[in-house]
């Protein structure tokens, strides 16, 4: 049994949005207030989380998260990376924080967080990592779980989704070839990005998202990375075939 918190359901600029004067910025319902997109993976007492925003910290705080096994990233853009320094708290209590992430996602780390990277005449308080590189056909463990990584494309930009037991994480999503398709067969629980209504050139908008969900067919769906421009929640979600669902930030479920 694995146990998804969604930290944050929001897209690169979060809803509301600083400054917009669109409804669903100026919506009241909690649902309609999304945070930079983030989920919480937990099995056995241990924590995983994919992706760290900006929002990373309130994010832990809010779900009162106290100790963290590793982070697995899925691409290099801030909305998914720039709350690394954050981590601190838990690198002062537990040491080097794992992370998983492709070569290249490593090497961009390394490039906008050098100070965390060195390794000789580092600054006192800064936190370290311990780097585990993936690739898209090396399944590797994760507490004594498979973790199938699945590539995807975002405009042009390949970006890892995770396959955990029956449980599958694709963000930033707009094409994804036959053999990786493949992998996400027969799964419990699908968490798929679907931006907008109107079409965009690297994400996925609503109908793109559910012409995957009734290519794949999993049991259950829950949309994320969701823009202001999706609408409102509660009338999107009368609108959505059975077993799909938009989730939101602080949304839990569980997968078999």
């Amino acid at each position: 049994m694995i146990i998804i918190t969604f930290l944050g359901t929001g897209t690169s600029q979060g809803i509301p949005v600083i400054g917009s004067q669109h409804p669903v910025c100026l919506s009241e319902n909690p649902k309609d207030k999304r945070l930079r997109s983030s989920v919480l993976v937990q099995w056995n007492n241990l924590n995983y989380v994919i992706d760290c925003g900006p929002d990373f910290r309130q994010q832990m705080l809010r779900a009162s998260c106290q100790n963290l096994d590793g982070i697995l990233f899925t691409h290099e853009h801030a909305d998914h990376t720039s709350g690394i320094d954050d981590i601190r708290p838990f690198f002062f209590r537990q040491g080097d924080t794992p992370i998983y992430a492709s070569d290249r996602v490593v090497a961009d780390l390394k490039r906008r967080f050098s100070y965390i990277f060195k390794t000789d005449d580092k600054y006192p308080g800064t936190p370290s990592v311990d780097i585990h590189t993936i690739r898209k056909n090396n399944v590797f463990l994760l507490g004594g779980k498979r973790v199938v990584p699945i590539e995807v494309i975002h405009g042009q930009l390949p970006v890892m989704g995770f396959r955990i037991d029956n449980f599958c994480y694709l963000t930033d999503v707009k094409t994804i070839e036959k053999d990786e398709l493949n992998k996400l067969k027969d799964c419990d629980v699908l968490v798929l990005n679907a931006l907008r209504i109107e079409p965009h050139y690297s994400h996925l908008n609503l109908e793109e998202a559910l012409q995957m969900v009734d290519l794949l067919k999993p049991k259950r769906t829950y949309l994320t990375h969701i823009s202001h421009l999706l609408g409102f929640h509660e009338e999107l979600s009368k609108q959505l075939p059975e077993n799909v669902f938009l989730a939101y930030d602080n949304l839990k479920i569980q997968s078999i």
